[in-house]
């Protein structure tokens, strides 16, 4: 008290301003991440070389760039902006091209930083306390991360200019004729941007859109009058953009006028059927954006427009995409669990190549081809978006939880909040996430090799000749042995063979989908403990690299899955070019497969299903020795890599739940046998009426 006297500050002041410090230094730590972000972008596009970065703006404004040119802007095609974009650029050539490196970069980041930051403001009320503090940092961490930007940074485009234009016309200045005039003025730039006119009209901003559709036409009539052949060529002859840096149906165009071509519709019906969806789909849209606007979610109802006009637009190349991204603001489901769907969807999809949310299977090639414009295509149209008058806006139906099991340490869980949840996860999240799972994994898995070829061969025979040492100083070195005995047996031989090639990926998939049919609560921690083994086995594939027995030049294995190597050339032929053939410790054939043994033996509630299950990995380790493809001592990693694998899930989240028999009316168990706990009055009600 003495001291607060004398200070004469409350103690009330000490708490406040520690509270203060900390807020401070959270959104430091969370403005850490975009910063990094930008300088590795940085890095990356500088450390290229001159010749490969910055091609378009090079194109445009370089010594040879076809701003320079006397002529036509479009006699190249190189040039895919509007004539008042050729007409705002030319007089800035000679400082452009001062500015193809740092300058440009830099600029083009600030941009990046300041549409972050008008989105974020842009965010609906209420906005929390929680929400309003990363929303910054976080917009611009996604922003950084999204490939309209990287292309942007790496190409030298301008698409970023429009977007920022509507939104600070939207959000950020005050007048209606100033937000009209940044509209038009981005609408002059990209013309599919017009659709923001009749938006702005039917929501009541009717002088901003008359000030929009005045600046677009005052911009096109000055650069007709100042470039008459180049409106002529870009307006009547290329239609808008098209044919303009590359054909007009290739995959970098996601617009709906580009899918129709790849779809073999060519002539006067593709344009007839292309002018009537793009109609729809824009009506549509704007109908659903107006409705937005009125539910005071006005920056969805920009990003619906946005999507609209992507799919509308003749062309629209990949670095003209943002409006995807933002459109991830809105929210969508009633449940708890189901409320992350439309924002992992649109992350992903901005953020990754198509190539990793899709397999490589000829028929799903055409919605892989327009992923892009399918996810624009249903933000527009499709996605049923909440209102803010929806009771499970703000607060979505609860998911349900398992009664916790004591653990035997006293520190776990280590994370408490990572409850088991009882209902079922989302399975359009799940299987997106258990594909971009996967597609990371194989490309960390072929490029964890090492080195160069000649280097990483090397270095994998060396690692080989260390564990055969070692099985041999155990004496377990019986690989050689065991598969000269099987490649003897032509029926041992071609079932082995069979086992190892087909029953890698369909056993665990099939464990895992019962389990998400049958008990969703043990699927959640299946599944963690089986990502948590294989992310470990990554790390030994990258730390490890090792020639498995089929590729030791002397050893005199027996390949008789791949057929005969020609150990004369370092990549063993094709192989390398599919997997990586190093990835050998720990070995996943056999990780997976005893994590599989071990989920039946746990959950089955037969004998025969559990002996069913040991017998898998037990099968697995025969055909990965038989066939020359693993050492015994591989096994033993994947062995070690599982076992951790579920003592991490243990670690995080404490033991799996509790089961408890479910009595059906009197009549013994009820279909399924067990369930899981429930928790709370609720769960409690439901058994009383069930029993």
């Amino acid at each position: 008290m003495a001291n607060v006297e004398h200070s004469g500050r409350p103690a009330g002041a000490f708490s406040t301003a520690a509270a203060g410090t900390g807020l401070r230094a959270a959104r430091l730590a969370l403005w850490a991440v975009p910063a990094t972000l930008a300088a590795r972008q940085v890095a990356v596009v500088l450390a290229t070389p001159s010749r490969e970065r910055l091609t378009d703006l090079e194109t445009w404004v370089g010594p040879q760039g076809v701003l320079h040119v006397t002529g036509s802007l479009y006699d190249s095609t190189r040039f895919t902006g509007t004539p008042f974009a050729g007409l705002v650029l030319k007089p800035l050539t000679r400082s452009a091209q001062a500015a193809l490196g740092w300058g440009w970069t830099f600029g083009t980041l600030l941009l990046v930083v300041a549409l972050g930051l008008i989105a974020a403001r842009a965010l609906p009320p209420p906005v929390g306390r929680r929400t309003s503090l990363p929303a910054a940092p976080v917009a611009v961490s996604l922003l950084m991360l999204s490939l309209p930007v990287r292309n942007a940074l790496w190409l030298g485009q301008t698409s970023i200019i429009p977007v920022l234009l509507v939104l600070t016309g939207c959000f950020a200045v005050r007048g209606e004729r100033v937000a009209g005039l940044c509209t038009g003025l981005a609408a002059a730039l990209q013309p599919t941007v017009l659709l923001f006119a009749p938006l702005l009209w039917c929501t009541g901003r009717r002088r901003a859109a008359l000030t929009t559709g005045g600046s677009f036409l005052a911009g096109s009539a000055l650069a007709w009058a100042a470039l008459p052949h180049d409106s002529s060529a870009y307006w009547v002859h290329h239609m808008a953009g098209v044919g303009l840096g590359g054909k007009a149906d290739a995959l970098g165009n996601q617009s709906l006028h580009g899918a129709l071509l790849r779809l073999g519709l060519t002539g006067p019906l593709e344009v007839a059927l292309f002018l009537l969806l793009g109609a729809a789909v824009a009506a549509h849209a704007l109908r659903r954006a107006v409705r937005h606007a009125h539910d005071g979610q006005l920056l969805l109802a920009v990003a619906v427009t946005g999507c609209a006009a992507v799919v509308v637009s003749p062309t629209t190349w990949q670095h003209q995409l943002l409006w995807v991204l933002l459109a991830a603001v809105g929210r969508v489901g009633r449940r708890a669990s189901d409320r992350y769907v439309w924002p992992v969807a649109v992350i992903l999809v901005t953020t990754l190549p198509s190539t990793m949310m899709l397999p490589n299977t000829p028929v799903v090639y055409p919605l892989r081809d327009n992923l892009v414009l399918l996810a624009a295509l249903a933000a527009a149209t499709a996605v049923p978006f909440l209102p803010r008058t929806s009771p499970y806006h703000q607060i979505p139906i609860p998911a349900e939880y398992a009664t916790a099991v004591p653990a035997r340490l006293r520190r776990v869980p280590l994370l408490p909040f990572l409850r088991r949840v009882l209902t079922r996860p989302n399975l359009f999240l799940e299987l997106l996430l258990i594909r971009v799972t996967y597609a990371a994994y194989q490309q960390v898995r072929l490029a964890a090799t090492g080195g160069s070829n000649t280097e990483s061969r090397l270095t994998a025979e060396y690692h080989g000749r260390l564990v055969l040492d070692t099985e041999r100083f155990l004496h377990v070195d019986v690989e050689h042995a065991v598969n000269h005995a099987v490649a003897e047996i032509g029926w041992l031989r071609c079932f082995f063979d069979f086992y190892y090639e087909s029953f890698h990926f369909v056993v665990p998939l099939t464990v895992l989908a019962v389990l998400y049919w049958r008990r969703p609560c043990d699927y959640r921690w299946a599944r963690s403990s089986l990502g948590f083994a294989t992310f470990l086995a990554l790390i030994g594939f990258w730390l490890f690299p090792l020639a498995p027995p089929r590729l030791m030049p002397t050893f005199g294995v027996i390949d008789t899955v791949h057929g005969v190597q020609d150990f004369s050339k370092p990549d063993y032929g094709t192989l390398t070019a599919l997997t990586n053939q190093y990835a050998a410790m720990p070995s996943l054939h056999f990780g997976w497969a005893l994590w599989c043994g071990v989920v039946i033996e746990v959950i089955a509630p037969k004998r025969w299903m559990q002996a069913l299950g040991l017998l898998h990995p037990l099968l697995t380790l025969s055909a990965i020795v038989a066939t020359g493809n693993h050492w015994v001592l591989d096994a033993a990693g994947g062995a070690a890599v599982v076992t951790t694998g579920f003592g991490l899930s243990y670690l995080f989240q404490g033991p799996r739940a509790r089961l408890v028999p479910h009595p059906h009316h009197g009549r013994g168990p009820a279909r399924g046998q067990k369930t899981c706990a429930l928790n709370g009055k609720r769960a409690f009600s439901r058994q009383v009426e069930k029993g």
